[in-house]
């Protein structure tokens, strides 16, 4: 695989110091919980901090487009932070999945209002769809009307402009000419719905080989990416429960101390750090146009995935019955983690895209008895 250069530059590192402040200022536990309680699933008002007067979700769409001209290189630094703070905003869909589709259209007008904050967007397939399995529409269209549902879609809720595949091409459709249901979620702080469409109009933004290279582009660039949110959000919880058991006493010594605690802490700890590695060249190599990019994805999302959950877990083990409660966010990572872990693709479904792309060979059959049975 080619050699990029994953190092965080002084650019990367003060973006990522002003996303962690202003999310520390405005993006508390506290209020996370209380949203998660509630009947508006996202933080509108820290969404329209991020999007527009940080000009966050324009980062990665260029100039020319009203956007900063920056790469997913920096979005990614902006995910691991809001992985960290498990925020309740749609930057994933909307800053980088559908923008990176939009892009691919080379639809101008969306992509400014997107890049200004003005207008949220997202692609209207389900969240559990891998890149290599894109284009598997379930709206037919008609002409410009669209007919059909689709189902488990991440940040579309709130979304002002649903970007649909259907039949043979992309269609931009206004959210309010749709329906949409919300479905029980595991992750309260990222709901999905079902969209729904019954002769909806719709405006064609890409056909054929053009639309399906569109959104294959966009989950592709949200899987890798998502890697990164998966980082940020293995990396509180590691460095949570190492300050509390290094504070919590038990048998007169630090919970820390004790040997079974310390092992299990530093293997959480070297897979967080090859976590990071893989993060950073997914990002990478989506920010470059390089030409293995797609092995990269697959690869982070078949590694950072178990890796946030593994690290969710240990830290709601680790900390004890506290950890087990509702007031503690302990629980809230481990939802996130263990429902990103489904997002774009499961692990294995990526291991398996990863064997063919590396053009790996068939593990041989194993011998079989004369029975019929399979040899152990």
């Amino acid at each position: 695989m080619s050699e990029l250069d994953l190092l965080y530059t002084p650019v990367e590192e003060e973006l990522r110091a002003s996303v962690r402040a202003m999310l520390a200022q405005r993006c508390g536990f506290t209020s996370v919980l209380a949203r998660t309680e509630s009947d508006q699933p996202y933080d509108t008002e820290l969404w329209a901090i991020l999007a527009g007067q940080m000009g966050l979700a324009g980062l990665a769409v260029p100039e020319r487009f009203g956007g900063a001209g920056a790469s997913l290189r920096e979005s990614a630094v902006v995910l691991e932070e809001l992985g960290r703070a498990v925020a309740p905003v749609p930057y994933l869909g909307c800053a980088v999945v559908a923008a990176t589709t939009l892009f691919s259209c080379g639809e101008p007008d969306l992509l400014a209002g997107l890049a200004a904050g003005e207008r949220q967007v997202a692609l209207a397939v389900p969240f559990a769809t891998p890149p290599a399995r894109a284009w598997s529409p379930t709206v037919k269209a008609d002409g410009d009307e669209l007919s059909g549902t689709v189902r488990g879609v991440a940040d579309a809720i709130t979304a002002d402009v649903l970007v649909i595949p259907a039949s043979h091409g992309l269609f931009a459709v206004e959210s309010a000419r749709v329906r949409r249901k919300p479905v029980t979620s595991l992750d309260e702080t990222r709901r999905l719905c079902d969209v729904s469409l019954d002769g909806v109009p719709g405006r064609l933004l890409a056909e054929g080989e053009q639309a399906v290279a569109a959104v294959t582009g966009g989950l592709l660039a949200g899987a890798a990416l998502l890697a990164s949110e998966q980082l940020g959000v293995a990396e509180w919880c590691l460095e949570t429960t190492v300050a509390y058991v290094a504070q919590r006493y038990q048998f007169g010594r630090p919970v820390g101390s004790f040997q079974a605690v310390k092992h299990r802490l530093a293997d959480v700890w070297v897979e967080v750090a090859q976590s990071r590695a893989v993060a950073r060249h997914a990002a990478a190599s989506l920010a470059s146009d390089d030409p293995d990019a797609p092995i990269a994805a697959a690869l982070a999302q078949a590694h950072c995935g178990p890796v946030a959950v593994a690290a969710a877990e240990a830290c709601v083990q680790l900390h004890g019955g506290i950890g087990m409660t509702w007031e503690h966010p302990a629980h809230l990572y481990l939802k996130r983690a263990r429902s990103a872990a489904l997002a774009f693709g499961a692990a294995d479904e990526h291991r398996l895209e990863l064997s063919k792309l590396i053009n790996l060979p068939p593990a041989p059959a194993r011998p079989g008895r004369e029975d019929g049975a399979t040899a152990p």
